[in-house]
């Protein structure tokens, strides 16, 4: 590797480098060492290299390493803190981090570098695969999200000279994917300095209207603040409780976002006082509740307890909202000096302070849990993965019980489905029906806490698209999206290949007699791994069976029988890789024709449905003949209308006629005129066959309400 040598006085002599050296008192000689060598590569790597406000780029490095010193984490972290831009920005490689610093502080950086080397088509997907790339060594140290966080936090505080539309994008980032995870790892202090910073960024003109009422606010509000600090103050130490009070002021962004989102004021707002009380232990955070509780009357409902059962990032602390003097709201959080570092620092608690060893590796465990079921959410499509890590940092909690008692916490507004992924996947694939509180409730349910939830399974219960617009949690629709796609595939895959034999029988080829080397050079051809993947191709109609079969023949001469112009024959049940066109909903009688269309397989229109009469002459190879074949038990949708007399008992009629025939009813439309003689009846019913759909028929005709009736293919039909 080529270093070059800095023209300016050694950037090691500037005194904010001192600085950073006396904050390393706590790491050993041998690690300064490192760090001191770290710092001289990358001055070195980045010296002729400005920031955007004109300093030297060191600068930057530097200060992400002492965020991360302040965090006493440890010499490798630091050394990849000061180099985490190297590889990115310069010249060096991986090899040449990995032989001078060791292959730890190597992979440390390579999960901070973007992937700026690679194209993409958009800059969401290049966003997707880099957030995909830093998670995954995420997962492998944690060490990583803390310094890319401390990276971003800086990349904040110095946007001056950078284009407004790229620090809106950054800013809106931010919002959206890091403040979350700072949140999720238990790090509050970072995760409100990231949301004002972007929403400053975002809206600078609405953040210093809010900034300066803010300000004028303080002083106003000052007396009362300290009156009510007082009394707290003096009735825990009446109590015999030695506790630390302090007024707790909301952040810019959260009353933003608060003005925004309830409708309120400012005024609204900030008519609510919060104050923390830190105890020396769980049992005094009790006693300070019942004595604060002495002190003013508490809001029913308000009072929270997440000792008992903490929050997903390992947050403790007791809530309770009282009322004040002259009626006003006084937030009160209580908790222990060890829960205070771990809600102030979350995971960077660890490092930071003795006392929360324990608690800090808890949540280290728990943290190290999540990004292993992020990691389990990966699928082909970057950008898909992005959305359901944003889905999963959704913050707001719900805790539920299984029937052992388990606590298990979901985002809010969670339903069956995500509690049933959440226990085990093949729960989830299989789940019918819940037990919510010992009372039955459907997929759609949404849980609350509290609630004991049980799941009911059944075998032939799988996941269906419909469950997408379900669920709420990154992890359920993973597996959903997972499994459609392999039963899709599958099912496409079976299509492809029948669709491919019947084109050969019709060019008078046996598909039996075709060598399999010929097999073998038409997949290679084709660029496909294996005859599986050209036959869901083929399925899903990306290939066309014609011009593959033309393609496989053209390579060697095959056995030759008389033609065939037998039709695919289909049951209606394949799954998604066969659909019945909704404009003519065929059922088995009546003469159907097929349509492949391109990523939706196979189309089935009856043969003589309007909506498909341009296309049939249009593109005349697009179509495919094919017949039903008989499958016992399977029923149809299919739409009828009735016209009946316009007087009372006429809809009762005709549906007991309906149930006579041995027909279900899904749905029913009416159209109502009292100033007509008649009334129009929409039913959509289930039918095993034409035959049936004929019994049906006849059974309305011989109701004496019914004048006229008649099959519907109206509606929007896919072609």
């Amino acid at each position: 590797m080529g270093t070059v040598e800095p023209s300016d006085p050694p950037a090691w002599e500037d005194p904010a480098y001192q600085v950073f050296l006396d904050s390393l008192d706590y790491l050993s000689s041998a690690d300064i060492g490192r760090v001191k060598e770290a710092y001289v590569f990358s001055a070195r790597a980045h010296a002729n290299q400005k920031r955007m406000s004109g300093e030297p780029y060191i600068t930057h490095p530097l200060a992400v390493a002492g965020a991360v010193a302040e965090w006493r984490m440890d010499g490798e972290a630091v050394a990849a803190a000061l180099l985490h831009d190297v590889l990115e920005d310069t010249a060096t490689s991986k090899r040449d981090i990995a032989d001078r610093f060791g292959r730890e502080v190597a992979e440390l950086v390579d999960g901070l570098s973007k992937l700026d080397r690679m194209e993409f088509a958009t800059y969401q997907e290049a966003q997707a695969e880099n957030f995909r790339k830093m998670l995954m060594a995420m997962a492998r140290d944690l060490r990583v999200v803390l310094i890319k966080l401390a990276d971003r936090q800086h990349n904040l505080q110095t946007m001056a000279g950078m284009r407004p539309d790229k620090c809106r994008r950054i800013a809106i980032e931010t919002l959206d994917i890091y403040a979350p995870i700072a949140l999720r790892l238990g790090l509050s202090k970072l995760y409100r300095e990231l949301q004002d910073m972007s929403f400053q960024l975002i809206h600078p003109y609405r953040a210093a209207v809010l900034s300066k009422a803010l300000q004028a606010a303080r002083g106003n509000r000052k007396e009362m603040l300290l009156w009510i600090q007082d009394a707290i103050a003096g009735k825990l130490a009446e109590a015999g409780l030695h506790a630390d009070v302090f007024g707790r002021e909301k952040s810019l962004f959260s009353i933003y976002r608060k003005m925004r989102e309830k409708c309120v004021s400012f005024s609204e707002v900030l008519d609510l006082y919060g104050f923390r009380v830190v105890v020396d232990t769980v049992p005094h955070c009790y006693m300070a509740i019942g004595a604060l509780h002495g002190l003013f009357k508490p809001v029913p409902g308000k009072f929270k307890d997440y000792i008992a059962i903490p929050k997903s990032n390992s947050y403790q602390s007791l809530h309770t909202t009282l009322i004040g003097p002259h009626g006003t709201p006084v937030e009160v959080q209580v908790r222990t000096q060890e829960m205070h570092h771990v809600a102030q620092e979350g995971v960077a608690a660890h490092w930071l302070y003795k006392d929360v060893e324990e608690s800090g590796a808890d949540l280290q465990i728990r943290t190290h849990r999540w990004l292993q079921s992020l990691l389990e959410m990966q699928s082909g499509d970057s950008a898909e993965f992005f959305e359901n890590v944003k889905i999963d940092l959704f913050p707001d909690q719900v805790y539920v019980f299984t029937p052992r008692g388990k606590i298990m916490s979901l985002p809010r507004g969670a339903t069956v489905i995500d509690f049933a992924y959440n226990v085990h996947t093949d729960v989830g694939h299989h789940c019918s029906a819940a037990r919510i509180n010992q009372e039955l409730a459907p997929l759609s349910t949404q849980l609350h806490n509290g609630d004991m939830v049980e799941i009911v399974t059944a075998p032939h219960v799988t996941p269906n698209t419909e469950w997408l617009g379900i669920v709420r949690t990154g992890r359920a629709r993973s597996k959903i999206r997972h499994f459609l796609r392999t039963m899709r595939n599958e099912e496409s895959s079976s299509l492809g290949e029948r669709l491919l034999n019947q084109e050969l029988l019709s060019l008078g080829v046996v598909p039996a007699v075709i060598p399999r080397e010929a097999w073998h050079h038409l997949v290679k051809a084709c660029g496909k791994r294996t005859l599986e993947d050209l036959y869901a191709d083929i399925g899903l109609g990306k290939r066309l069976s014609s011009v593959v079969a033309r393609r496989l023949l053209a390579r060697d001469e095959m056995s030759v029988v008389a033609p065939s112009h037998a039709a695919l024959a289909i049951r209606g049940t394949e799954g998604m890789a066969v659909q019945l066109a909704h404009c003519c909903q065929p059922i088995p009688g009546d003469p159907i024709i097929g349509s492949i269309k391109k990523g939706s397989g196979l189309i089935i229109h009856v043969g003589d449905c309007p909506t498909i009469r341009k296309s049939r002459s249009r593109e005349p190879h697009q179509w495919i003949n094919v017949e039903w074949e008989p499958e016992e038990g399977r029923l149809f949708d299919v739409r009828i209308m009735v016209e009946v007399k316009n007087q009372r008992g006429a809809l009762a009629q005709a549906a007991s006629a309906i149930a006579a025939a041995d027909s279900n009813i899904d749905s029913v439309a009416m159209d109502a005129n009292p100033d007509k003689l008649v009334t129009l009846l929409h039913f959509t019913i289930e039918v095993a066959n034409r035959t049936h759909l004929a019994a049906v028929m006849r059974r309305l005709r011989h109701t004496p309400e019914v004048t006229r009736i008649a099959r519907e293919r109206e509606g929007e039909g896919e072609v």
